[in-house]
């Protein structure tokens, strides 16, 4: 019979030979690893010459290096991928690379239909929205890698394309757009009654298009429920508006305690409040009420464009034009023609002044609009050099971007610049657009390759 004591030390020498063969093996299965590491995704592309954003010239024949979704490497000399990548060369030609387009103030849903189409209960949610996902895909190809979308049902868009079921650009989304009862949001028609009084949701609030909320707790409520779904930060009617039926482009929208309510929300979320509004007197509550952006402000005199440079309140202004909408009113009609006249004033204060300033469209309810989206960019030179233009769709649209802090969904790399570790979102031009912006307006012909998150969705170059 063994003893007690050969007993243990046969025990344990059982255990130090397990726990050496444990050691073992995981040294070989890490050295395993360290051979053959998960194969990484590159872009190179070679003798490009860079518009990085930021400087008015661009850099000497370059390389750069895409691994994954950023920007690894950039050299006038010659560069060398690890030898793991999947890689695609790319020869520019002496082409010129430049970030992509960021549009800050976009609707994709409701840009993608025209408003009867909207408001008619004949038409499915699947269909208005099918329509949108197209519209995305269209943008991404017209150079838009990232947008901001200022109202709208957007939400379920925007996860598609994070999660890389449909192309489509990076969506900083607001959610609904929150409106007072007969504010720019209340698309009602007139024999349609308030809920308050026996009236039932209306067609926008079921689309996810709009919220009307009166009152301070309404407001709240609100502006908390964008949050829930995902918003990066929140959209409120502070004034009359164009597209609108039946609110004269003059009032001001919401009282002060209302703006506050949602002002107060947003920033207990770490982001900020954007607000519709041309008017002085609107501008100038929003302001009061912590307001960080204002939206459009065409029709500003030039001491309240003063204050939005000593506040440091965002601009986010729009090149509006004459045109026609089916379906427009005269009064709509006569709404527009006043705030197109007040763009030049918009934009030369602006610039007077230091005001910081960001560009958007503002397409809505006229699908065939959205080809102009790029042209809209050279419009800019009635005020902007071809530089100062593209220094503002790209890097200072970025800068807006950021004020979304905590609920930025791409908070992880730069946007709006080519620079190292930034996103590799970027479009290879055929022309120099610093010399002649116009070639921006051809994407078909002169955008030969168009990459985001970096993967490559158009290359025309073999």
């Amino acid at each position: 019979m063994r003893s007690p004591q050969k007993i243990l030390i046969g025990f344990l020498i059982t255990i130090l030979i397990a726990f050496t063969a444990q050691q073992t093996l995981a040294q070989n299965q890490s050295t395993t690893v360290a051979q053959n590491p998960a194969q990484s995704t590159g872009i190179l592309f070679e003798n490009v010459r860079i518009f990085n954003g930021q400087s008015e010239q661009l850099s000497p024949p370059s390389n750069l290096l895409v691994i994954d979704n950023k920007i690894s490497e950039i050299n006038t000399n010659r560069i060398t991928p690890p030898a793991n990548t999947n890689l695609t060369r790319i020869n520019g030609n002496g082409r010129t690379l430049m970030p992509g387009l960021i549009d800050n103030h976009v609707h994709i849903v409701m840009t993608s239909s025209t408003l009867p189409e909207l408001l008619s209960p004949d038409i499915s949610e699947e269909t208005l929205f099918a329509r949108a996902e197209v519209q995305a895909e269209q943008m991404l190809l017209r150079g838009f890698t990232t947008i901001r979308d200022l109202g709208g049902p957007v939400f379920q868009i925007k996860r598609k394309i994070d999660r890389g079921q449909i192309p489509g650009p990076r969506i900083y989304p607001s959610g609904a757009m929150i409106s007072q009862t007969s504010g720019h949001g209340d698309f009602r028609t007139l024999n349609e009654r308030p809920r308050r009084f026996g009236g039932s949701i209306s067609r926008g609030e079921e689309l996810g298009a709009t919220f009307i909320a009166d009152g301070r707790d309404d407001v709240l409520t609100a502006t908390r429920e964008n949050l829930r779904q995902g918003a990066t930060q929140i959209k409120v009617m502070a004034g009359g508006g164009v597209s609108s039926l039946y609110d004269p482009i003059d009032v001001t929208q919401y009282t002060l305690d209302e703006m506050k309510a949602a002002v107060e929300a947003a920033t207990d979320w770490g982001t900020y409040v954007t607000v519709h509004a041309y008017t002085p007197r609107a501008v100038r509550r929003a302001i009061e009420a912590g307001v960080k952006c204002i939206e459009h402000g065409q029709l500003l005199d030039e001491d309240t464009m003063k204050i939005l440079a000593q506040k440091d309140v965002w601009l986010s202004a729009q090149a509006f034009e004459e045109r026609e909408t089916e379906g427009f009113t005269e009064e709509q009609k006569a709404k527009r023609a006043l705030v197109v006249q007040g763009v030049s004033n918009a934009f030369n204060w602006a610039k007077q002044y230091n005001v910081k300033l960001a560009w958007g469209t503002d397409y809505l309810f006229d699908p065939p609009r959205n080809q102009r989206q790029n042209q809209d960019i050279v419009n800019l030179e009635e005020w902007f050099t071809p530089f100062e233009a593209l220094k503002l769709v790209t890097y200072d649209n970025a800068q807006l971007l950021k004020l979304s802090g905590e609920r930025n969904p791409y908070k992880a790399g730069a946007l709006g610049v080519i620079e190292q570790d930034a996103y590799a979102d970027l479009i290879l031009v055929d022309g120099n657009p610093l010399e002649n912006l116009s070639v921006v307006a051809d994407y078909t012909n002169n955008f030969k390759v168009i990459v985001k998150d970096g993967k490559i969705y158009k290359n025309t170059l073999s």
